[in-house]
């Protein structure tokens, strides 16, 4: 089973950076990461950036501009750059993978999160 394990997460005032990193175990060739998700406290989680293999990322309009995301296939591993942090900014941050295939002739595809990296803004 795919294994997501986030890293890089911590505590910095606004207008600072951090780089996330997601290292994932298992990955097979059905299996592709999706991006970079975010729950603050009392809130829905949402989407902060997906990764395209054609290099069409797409983000979140709150973080265009500030967040890039990229991944490198040698090593499994998805990463996000967030510059100019804000306190809005602050919620657990987690990375998505899929894997989809087919099983008895109807396609399957299943969801894999990992355990989260907390990010918080101070202002």
């Amino acid at each position: 089973q795919v294994q997501l394990v986030e890293s890089g997460g911590g505590s910095v005032q606004a207008g600072g950076s951090l780089r996330l990193a997601c290292a994932a175990s298992r990955f097979t060739t059905s299996t592709y990461f999706v991006g970079w998700f975010r729950q603050a406290p009392e809130k829905e989680r949402e989407g902060v950036a997906r990764i395209e293999n054609d290099g069409s990322n797409t983000y979140a309009d709150s973080v265009k501009g500030r967040f890039t995301i990229s991944k490198d296939n040698t090593k499994n591993t998805l990463y996000l750059q967030m510059n100019s942090l804000k306190p809005e900014d602050t919620a657990m941050y987690y990375c998505r993978a899929t894997e989809t295939g087919m099983v008895a002739g109807a396609r399957y595809e299943n969801n894999y999160w990992g355990q989260g990296t907390q990010v918080t803004v101070s202002s």
